[in-house]
């Protein structure tokens, strides 16, 4: 990956980050990695766990950034928030899985959609 994607990325997550605190979602942590995958953000809102994928795309040449979330892709998701859930010891919480996805056609301006609850376990 360019270092030109990776910054775009850091800055769509960035973006994210700023739009789901102004929406009360309270950070626990960020970019959790374990064997299977990686969670972009993990948070807290309203007593549930959700766990985040951040999906940033430079226009829509390649789809609204929704799509890129396929089934193979939840399956990671949900298997690496099992993983957290297991080394934080979190058994009695509801959680939940939601998508953000960050479109730009101009470097700095983003357009941010939220899906909550984007799927299930």
């Amino acid at each position: 990956m360019t270092q030109e994607r990776l910054q775009f990325g850091r800055e769509g997550e960035s973006a994210a980050l700023t739009f789901l605190k102004k929406k009360g979602y309270r950070i626990l942590e960020k970019n959790f990695r374990a064997k299977v995958g990686e969670i972009d953000i993990i948070a807290e809102q309203g007593g549930v766990i959700v766990f985040i994928e951040v999906k940033a795309r430079a226009g829509h040449e390649f789809g609204h950034p929704f799509m890129a979330i396929t089934p193979a892709k939840q399956r990671k998701i949900i298997q690496t928030a099992k993983s957290f859930l297991a080394r934080k010891r979190i058994s009695d919480r509801p959680m939940r899985f939601d998508v953000v996805a960050l479109t730009s056609d101009t470097p700095g301006s983003w357009k941010i959609e939220l899906l909550e609850n984007a799927f299930q376990v």
